[in-house]
């Protein structure tokens, strides 16, 4: 069973809850960006906030003694492991979804043409 969160911990708890979702946002955001406009020198301001986000997880998970679980400390990682590669495959599903959008763009029907 998981211990409760310490009173003293509330604070931290807290912030690093609120960093979890900030710093998972932004890495979301730049990568995004990054990919959207070309601009490849976002990239390593992706992964700082990615960065973030693993040290605010790992903060959160702490102060929330998950660590103290096996089950809790596997579920933490695999959860950085997968939001680290979710941009990258919603990346390429999404590039590869409309690669071929503009060769096989439907003819207008004469209705609808001025």
């Amino acid at each position: 069973m998981i211990e409760p969160v310490d009173l003293a911990d509330f604070f931290v708890t807290f912030f690093s809850a609120a960093m979890v979702i900030i710093c998972g946002g932004l890495y979301a955001l730049l990568f995004a960006f990054a990919r959207v406009k070309n601009a490849p020198r976002l990239m390593p301001l992706a992964y700082t906030a990615y960065l973030g986000l693993a040290i605010s997880a790992v903060m959160l998970a702490n102060a929330a003694n998950l660590f103290n679980s096996t089950f809790w400390t596997v579920v933490v990682l695999l959860m950085l492991f997968g939001y680290l590669l979710a941009p990258h495959g919603i990346w390429h599903l999404c590039v590869r979804t409309h690669e071929h959008e503009d060769e096989e763009a439907p003819e207008t029907p004469k209705i609808f043409q001025p």
